[in-house]
């Protein structure tokens, strides 16, 4: 039963939402960088990295499966996913930027239901799976720092490294790489401890070989504003974040059955984060609940975000 169905939800490294981009899942989720947390380092040393993503999110309308064609009238899904790995900026730096290099390892476990109408009554599909997902690999991370302003250029890379296969409902894996250079601006006032962010990247995908689905490109932008106070040893943040994601060309391939098929998502949510530095440690962590309010051609949901990232 579970095969009778392409992977509806093949998941990313921290990481989506459902049905522009092939079985509704990119490489990309709403919320992974967005505030100062994730602005490309400017000092030297080893950062450690931890995430954990949920995701609860459904769509009730008609959605025609890629292979073999089946046409499901419902989805939901429920999505874990905790990320590890870890960030090295060297001291030589290049054109005058903090040059870093990084890996990102995620672990799922997701759950994903739907059904189908057929003449004869409607068929109730149930599909689970959990394990390594696509590695994200960062082979190059710039960052340029000027008073209280910080500028970045990143390139993270998807690695197909998890479990893909295109009859099942639940998939680990993408089956294809995917490549998103993003550009970031950051502004951090030590004195009113105001600090605000933007990030610009765009998602551009290889082809899937299994089904012959060539994934559109999609534009990302996300921005945050925090206010920090002074709390025991460090500050608290208290913010919002917002969020905006729109496919910029169309679905290709003989494996596209259903054209272009092109989908946005809009969020905004709330963002709590504490951070304390010390002579030879400073650490961040992050909480955040970005639901979606208005989608297209997508799965809508809540996404809930924990981070933690520390410095030696």
């Amino acid at each position: 039963m579970r095969r009778l169905l392409v992977g509806i939800l093949a998941v990313l490294a921290a990481h989506t939402s459902a049905l522009a981009e092939e079985s509704g899942y990119g490489h990309y989720a709403p919320g992974l960088a967005a505030t100062l947390i994730d602005v490309p380092p400017t000092t030297p040393g080893f950062y450690g990295y931890v995430n954990a993503v949920s995701y609860e999110g459904d769509i009730n309308q008609p959605v025609r499966v890629l292979y073999p064609g089946v046409v499901v009238s419902s989805l939901d899904a429920d999505l874990s996913v905790a990320t590890i790995g870890g960030f090295y900026t060297f001291d030589q730096r290049i054109a005058n930027a903090f040059f870093s290099v990084g890996v990102l390892v995620p672990f799922y476990d997701m759950k994903v239901n739907g059904k189908i109408d057929t003449p004869f009554g409607q068929i109730k599909l149930s599909d689970k799976a959990s394990g390594i997902g696509d590695i994200m690999l960062v082979p190059a991370m710039l960052g340029w720092k000027s008073g209280n302003v910080s500028f970045g250029v990143s390139l993270p890379v998807y690695l197909p490294t998890g479990a893909y296969d295109p009859l099942t409902l639940a998939n680990i894996g993408k089956n294809y790489l995917t490549v998103d250079p993003t550009l970031s601006i950051s502004y951090s006032n030590p004195t009113n401890g105001f600090n605000a962010s933007a990030f610009l990247g765009v998602t551009l995908n290889t082809q899937n070989t299994a089904t012959q689905y060539q994934s559109g490109s999609l534009l990302h932008l996300e921005a945050s504003a925090q206010q920090l106070f002074p709390v025991g040893p460090g500050f608290l943040g208290v913010g919002a974040e917002g969020f905006y994601l729109q496919q910029i060309t169309d679905d290709s391939g003989s494996g596209a059955l259903l054209g272009g098929f092109r989908g946005s998502t809009v969020g905004l949510g709330p963002v709590l984060s504490y951070a304390v530095k010390t002579e030879k440690v400073s650490g961040t962590i992050e909480a955040k609940w970005l639901p979606e309010f208005e989608t297209e051609n997508r799965m809508k949901g809540n996404f809930f975000w924990l981070k933690g990232v520390i410095h030696f």
